[in-house]
């Protein structure tokens, strides 16, 4: 049998016999096999485990990355010292996610409506060259010399949350690139009246080059007329959703209004005549001899204020003058406001103080100022701050049953836009040169109270901030409609436009002056 002739042999006697070596043998193959076998076994082990070292590092490379990358987006919301979501009272919009070109800085200039234009144009280039736009610096070294900064006016952590589905905006530079800019910083202004393809090909390459911008200043700096609907749309977002007074400002405005409201109807009047608006157009009708050259003085030590030589006369019958306060009451009354109305003159302190303001109160004796209104305790902490006072007036201007701007000046034109977007309230949009004329020929004579009544009426009656076209003037931007005055992509649809061409280009060359 196989098996016996395997293990055994046959001796002389005819014994079977084991072999000798034959169990030794087996054995040593047995453990060889096991040998061979363990080898293989360690090594396919060892493969396997090189393999799982190698995918644990690559999968701990992947994390690392990932929490790189996640500490750079920590890093850059704790610079930003966005509140959290947790805190608003108001849902927030999704945050949009893109890939960040670089940062836009940007230093607003001028007065407070000047500066509020200029930063809803500079969110809205930040947003379509997919930037971060780091919070405006406000202007400090105006003619006001007001040292408020953005959060002083308006309600940053609502600027910041309420945009975030649009850009990223943060408080300040997160620190790798405030240390860059602390040793360069590429500085530059805009071209004004630029439309979007100036910003794609010529600022968009600058700060993916430089990673940081900053720009001098922001006043009009982008084109009135033949930008994209979204872009539009976008700046009228930021002036009047996301651009919120701060709480101070805001609740004491509220306050103002409530005062008002209780007593009955009232209307505003931007009343532009201050001491530097009249020193700054040259416009001295009804001043004395001493006012006169005190105004004179004034413009000329202002270097900035480039227009020296002024002809007074000519300018008014221009039109190019703002309205005196007797003008005004003249023109009221004329237009049949209420005799018993509250008017609520939204401006500084008169030229002139009471005398100038007699005939205006003999004729509106409700006449009030937000100074008038409220304990001076609770004026106090604003009082000193030019801009944060305007803001005041901005609100209830706003708010009015009806606004009537003596001047075309930047807080008539945006305040104008805002009652539009509000549904068209009331504005009533002053023909200088037709009023001029009416009350100068009412005051020599020449025409009844009657006539003038109903020539003023006549004058105004297309002109009450109804819905119409922005006049568009190519290549003269400064001539055209201001967008912030007429944001006609943003407003509801409207009729026919019931205001002429050649009263659009009156208003255009009455407007013209700027505001100091």
């Amino acid at each position: 049998m196989g098996f016996s002739e395997a293990r055994f042999e046959e001796t002389e006697g005819g014994e079977m016999k084991e072999k000798p070596y034959s169990n030794k043998m087996s054995l040593k193959y047995i453990s060889m096999a096991k040998a061979e076998k363990l080898k293989s076994l360690i090594l396919a082990r060892i493969q396997v485990a090189r393999l799982n070292l190698w995918v644990t590092r690559a999968l701990t490379m992947l994390m690392l990355l990932g929490i790189t990358m996640q500490l750079k987006s920590l890093g850059e919301t704790v610079s930003s010292s966005r509140t959290p979501t947790s805190t608003f009272s108001y849902p927030l919009p999704p945050e949009r996610v893109y890939e960040n070109n670089g940062y836009l800085m940007v230093s607003s200039n001028g007065g407070l409506n000047q500066m509020r234009s200029g930063i809803c144009d500079m969110v809205t280039v930040a947003r379509f060259l997919n930037v971060t736009l780091i919070v405006p610096e406000l202007d400090n070294t105006s003619f006001w010399n007001d040292y408020s900064q953005f959060a002083d006016i308006f309600d940053v952590e609502y600027f910041i949350a309420s945009l975030r589905d649009e850009v990223r905006i943060l408080k300040e530079l997160p620190p790798q690139q405030k240390e860059k800019v602390a040793e360069s910083l590429f500085s530059m202004p805009p071209i004004s009246w630029s439309n979007m393809t100036y910003y794609y090909n010529v600022i968009l390459p600058r700060i993916q080059t430089n990673e940081v911008v900053h720009f001098q200043k922001t006043d009009a700096r982008l084109a009135n007329n033949g930008l994209p609907v979204e872009v539009q749309k976008l700046r009228c977002r930021v002036n009047y959703e996301a651009l919120r007074f701060a709480p101070p400002i805001q609740a004491l405005a509220e306050k103002i209004v409530r005062i008002l409201r209780d007593k009955g109807p009232f209307l505003v009047l931007h009343l532009r005549y201050e001491m530097d608006m009249i020193a700054f157009s040259g416009c001295n009708e009804g001043c004395n001899e001493q006012e006169i050259d005190e105004l004179t003085k004034m413009r000329y030590a202002y270097p900035w204020w480039k227009e020296k030589v002024i002809d007074s006369v000519q300018k008014r019958l221009a039109g190019l003058c703002p309205l005196t306060p007797e003008e005004t009451a003249l023109t009221l009354r004329a237009l049949g406001i209420d005799h018993n109305i509250q008017v609520y003159i939204a401006a500084g302190d008169i030229y002139g103080g009471e005398r100038r303001l007699a005939t205006l109160r003999a004729a509106y004796p409700n006449l009030v100022k937000k100074e008038t209104l409220l304990p001076s305790s609770e004026l106090d902490p604003f009082r000193n701050h030019s801009n944060q006072m305007a803001a005041l007036d901005y609100y209830v201007a706003v708010q009015s049953e009806t606004f009537v701007p003596t001047n075309g000046g930047n807080m008539a034109k945006v305040v104008e836009g805002h009652r539009r977007y509000l549904g068209f309230k009331k504005t009533i949009l002053l023909d200088r040169k037709a009023v001029v004329d009416l009350v100068d020929l009412y005051k020599a004579g020449s025409i009844s109270w009657d006539k003038f009544s109903s020539e003023m009426k006549e004058a105004h009656a297309d002109r009450m901030g109804n819905p119409a076209e922005r006049l568009v003037i190519p290549g003269k931007p400064k001539e055209e409609d201001y967008f912030y005055t007429n944001p006609e992509e943003c407003l509801a649809s409207f009729d026919e436009p019931q205001l002429s061409n050649d009263d659009h280009q009156q208003d255009a060359d009455a407007n013209a002056e700027a505001e100091p």
